[in-house]
């Protein structure tokens, strides 16, 4: 199956950077895992206001994306009340 990239758009919680102190280690070192393997592009929080994060995976299926969203302890812990995956197709840039 050939790889795709998906944009994983997270929705934050207000008052997201105080509130995600506990959780912070554990999501940072899944999507650690993710990176290392190559299946995480790259990934970050939005800025002023800090509402919501992009990341952009490159897999084989939407469920790697979903795995990691079910494995994260924001959204286990109710800091991402909502979140979206949409296939990509990259045009400029990229491989």
């Amino acid at each position: 199956m050939p790889t795709t990239r998906f944009v994983l758009l997270y929705d934050y919680v207000e008052n997201i950077v105080e509130k995600r102190a506990p959780f912070r280690a554990g999501h940072l070192t899944l999507a650690n895992e993710y990176l290392e393997r190559g299946e995480l592009e790259m990934a970050g929080a939005f800025a002023d206001p800090v509402d919501g994060a992009a990341f952009v995976f490159t897999v084989e299926d939407r469920a790697r994306v979903e795995a990691f969203v079910a494995a994260d302890p924001y959204v286990a812990n109710g800091l991402v009340p909502s979140w979206r995956i949409k296939a990509w197709t990259v045009v400029i840039g990229g491989d």
